[in-house]
């Protein structure tokens, strides 16, 4: 079954002010990887359908809402110390979240199995009531509840390789026991967060893995976690949808961090996941872009990634 991808121009019209490592020239370079390995007519290119609010209030307080609805249209300012908007970022946000809800209702309805959205801003830091690291809306929280609510899925895992651990996703999930969430992250490294004791609370608690690493951590370590606690996790847990906070800067060219993953690290991680799919979800993996910040390195992994779910890497 073809694999799908999403992106819309807007998302490069989001920029800082100033010289930032957040920048459009990330979805450039991710673009002509995929030229350069021609995958474009590998892809099903998805259309973006506007969605309604009620889906980012499903992860979002309505003042978090607000407060980025209002930089619409203004000059470049500053959320938090890290997180940029401009006149363009409320648009961008809004088509990523939108971009990932299409995304959902591909691969549920069976259109396509799997899906790559390249979008910006990133989400994966964004919490209930507040921007941060980058991230405006919290664009896999957003997805994995609409997967729930709109399609009545009954449980979704999500899988995020970000370098930096996915806070805002485990805060708007950590009292949810529908909505795995297992993060593996250099740590310490911004925000501070992600430790093994955080395991969710009430009726979430066990439905957050955090596996936190070594700087200088590379290929076998990844793969063995894979291959052997993220497994049996998966096949437990059996659930109907898998989302991957796709952050490539854990890669050893990076240079926001520390790790020592290899591009075809990033591919076997990614077969080793499209394989626990096909056993356990009939191989449906939404997967959305959240860091790397080395060009380079940030096109081959994600042209590797999607080569991978394909199946043609």
């Amino acid at each position: 079954m073809q694999t799908g991808f999403v992106y819309d121009p807007v998302f490069e019209r989001h920029r800082a002010p100033a010289p930032h490592p957040e920048c459009p020239e990330r979805l450039q370079a991710v673009l002509a990887g995929f030229r350069t390995f021609g995958l474009s007519p590998q892809l099903l290119h998805l259309p973006i359908t506007p969605t309604s609010d009620e889906w980012i209030l499903c992860a979002h307080t309505r003042e978090h809402m607000e407060r980025v609805r209002a930089t619409r249209g203004s000059a470049g300012s500053y959320l938090d110390p890290d997180t940029y908007t401009n006149a363009h970022s409320y648009d961008a946000a809004c088509k990523a979240v939108d971009a990932v809800l299409a995304a959902v209702d591909a691969v549920v309805k069976g259109a396509v199995q799997r899906v790559f959205c390249a979008v910006r801003p990133p989400g994966h830091h964004a919490e209930r009531n507040r921007a941060m690291g980058f991230c405006l809306f919290n664009n896999i929280a957003i997805g994995a509840r609409y997967a729930r609510l709109r399609h009545k899925l009954h449980r979704v895992f999500i899988l995020d390789w970000d370098v930096h651990h996915g806070n805002g996703t485990q805060d708007i999930f950590y009292e949810d026991p529908s909505v795995f969430f297992c993060s593996l992250h250099q740590f310490p490294l911004y925000p501070g967060t992600g430790t093994r004791r955080e395991t969710g609370r009430g009726a979430g608690e066990g439905y957050t893995l955090n596996v936190p690493l070594p700087p200088g951590s590379g290929d076998e370590t990844y793969v063995r976690f894979f291959e052997d606690e993220l497994g049996a996790t998966i096949r437990r847990f059996s659930p109907d949808l898998i989302m991957i906070s796709a952050g490539f800067d854990a890669h050893r060219d990076d240079p926001l961090a520390n790790m020592e993953l290899t591009t075809e690290g990033f591919v076997r991680l990614t077969r080793i996941v499209t394989g626990l799919a096909d056993e356990v979800c009939g191989g449906r993996i939404v997967s959305v872009l959240e860091g790397g910040y080395g060009l380079e390195a940030l096109a081959a992994c994600a042209a590797g990634h999607v080569r991978a779910l394909t199946g043609t890497g």
